[in-house]
């Protein structure tokens, strides 16, 4: 008897693997980290073999946790950090090089050639998405271009790509013994090659980057019950699971908060920062420096797509005064040291660390802190790192507003920072709308269970899902408005002084 549905949540720092039941509450999960490797500056990557070695061992883990065996669970279900850009060998299922990871900025001069002619916009009416080093279409022609020997098996068919969803799922389902190379509508998006109406690969783009076709995955609906594999029995399941649920991170979040009717949103608060906003089952063109995504498409129904607001640098600013400038051991310890001033002392932190994403998408921007006095502490600054999530997240707030004309009534968080009162607090008194953070915070992990039991009809329907959902706690705007609009005021002055710090 099949009693619950498995979860991979590949995140950018951490891999965990969790276990739901039909009312979508956490039966149990195991999660470890992994290596940040830097290189150089401006440079991030992963170890692709590092991060499948952990998914076995979260798998293991959480089975032997939770006492639950492999036979108990109805299908899996993967998410992944997006972007992440892998190409391995499909004999040995080794890696060329360390994956390059949506962070990384190594495509800048390459972006900057392919915008010479038609512009940063020049892919967006089929894509959705600016000419950015955040996307894995020029990670691809990076490595095809610089990695000796890749471009050459990539057109006898033997290199294949994936996002980190096509890695595992490939790894999962035999690897080299048959491994299934697919990927879903949500991570084929991030590519910046996949035509937003075909929902199919698009050969001009590739003609232009100079990919071969063969390379890349099948694309394939988010939760599939034609299912895309099955565990193989040497994997870390030991038996044959069905393999059907697949959506890039912040998609199934989404559909973790049950954002299923056009005019929803929610704002995930991890690594990074990334509000969707249910636009319905027509991409919804952005002229406000947003991008234009598929949210998810389930078995035969029409795709749904979502505009979004990508933030490079939330909990990742948390991270950095944690590791590298030892402010705190934990980074939970940073809500005790922002509590103990009432406000950030006049300084703001633009953590342009990767350049800006959503809504300017300056490649050319470096981070900093502005209006340092005497009076300025460590504790204004921890409180400045956490203000400037709550700002940055304003300003793809109001990009999506003139948008899509849609007024947000009130926003569903989730992710790890939606435990930090005070950022809470601060979101909500600086957007002027109602936060709402659910029972199970972990959507991410959640919207993937969705998708796989969807397939296998462990859940019947939409409905089924919007049941689960359930409010843990509300923060109500308490900041008068013309405090809220100078602090923003501040914000956005801040802002500018990134600009055009790399030549």
């Amino acid at each position: 008897m099949t009693k619950y549905v498995g979860a991979i949540d590949q995140g950018t720092t951490s891999t965990r693997f969790m276990i739901f039941d039909k009312a979508g509450q956490v039966v149990g999960f195991h999660q470890l980290e992994h290596q940040q490797i830097y290189p150089q500056p401006g440079w991030v990557e992963h170890d692709p073999m590092e991060i499948w070695e952990r998914t076995q061992q979260v798998i293991k883990g959480a089975l032997e946790k939770t006492g639950v065996s492999a036979e108990d669970l109805a299908a899996i279900g993967v998410t992944n950090q997006r972007e992440t850009t892998v190409v391995w060998d499909r004999k040995t299922g080794k890696p060329y090089c360390n994956a390059i990871v949506w962070q990384c900025t190594r495509t800048k001069d390459l972006c900057d050639e392919l915008s010479r002619d038609g512009g940063q916009d020049r892919f967006r009416p089929k894509t959705g998405l600016p000419i950015a080093t955040y996307f894995s279409g020029p990670k691809i022609k990076w490595i095809l271009d610089n990695v000796p020997g890749v471009r050459e098996a990539a057109e006898k068919g033997d290199a294949l790509f994936g996002n980190i969803d096509t890695w595992e799922i490939w790894h999962l389902t035999g690897g080299p013994n048959g491994g299934v190379h697919i990927t879903d509508v949500s991570n084929a998006s991030r590519t910046m090659l996949m035509n937003l109406e075909t929902l199919d690969w698009d050969q001009e783009i590739l003609d232009i980057l100079g990919i071969p076709r063969q390379m890349l995955p099948e694309i394939r609906p988010s939760s599939d019950p034609k299912v895309y594999g099955y565990t193989h029995k040497d994997g870390p399941f030991g038996a044959s699971i069905p393999v059907c649920g697949d959506l890039g991170d912040q998609q199934a979040a989404l559909v973790g908060q049950t954002c299923f009717t056009p005019g929803e949103a929610k704002n995930t608060y991890g690594t990074g920062c990334f509000m969707l906003l249910n636009t319905g089952t027509s991409p919804v063109p952005s002229k406000s420096g947003l991008l234009t995504t598929l949210g998810y498409k389930f078995g035969d129904q029409t795709a749904v797509y979502c505009l979004e607001g990508s933030i490079a640098i939330t909990g990742a600013l948390v991270q950095w005064l944690r590791d590298n400038l030892n402010f705190f051991e934990s980074s939970k310890q940073i809500e005790a040291l922002a509590s103990q001033v009432p406000d950030s002392g006049g300084i703001y932190f633009v953590p342009a660390f990767s350049g800006l994403f959503a809504p300017y998408w300056r490649m050319d921007a470096r981070g900093v802190i502005v209006g340092l006095t005497r009076f300025t502490n460590k504790n204004h600054i921890c409180r400045a790192a956490l203000e400037a999530t709550a700002y940055q997240t304003r300003e793809v707030l109001d990009a999506m507003e003139k948008d899509s004309g849609v007024k947000l009534t009130a926003l569903k968080v989730d992710g790890g920072m939606v435990y930090n009162e005070l950022l809470m607090q601060f979101q909500a008194d600086i957007l002027g709308v109602p936060v709402i953070r659910p029972v199970v915070s972990e959507t991410t992990s959640l919207g993937a269970a969705y998708a796989a039991g969807l397939a296998v009809g462990y859940w019947n329907d939409l409905d089924d899902l919007r049941k689960n959902w359930a409010m843990d706690k509300v923060w109500e705007p308490k900041m008068a408005v013309e405090d809220r609009e100078r602090a923003y005021k501040g914000w956005l002055k801040a802002v500018e002084r990134t600009f055009g710090w790399v030549e």
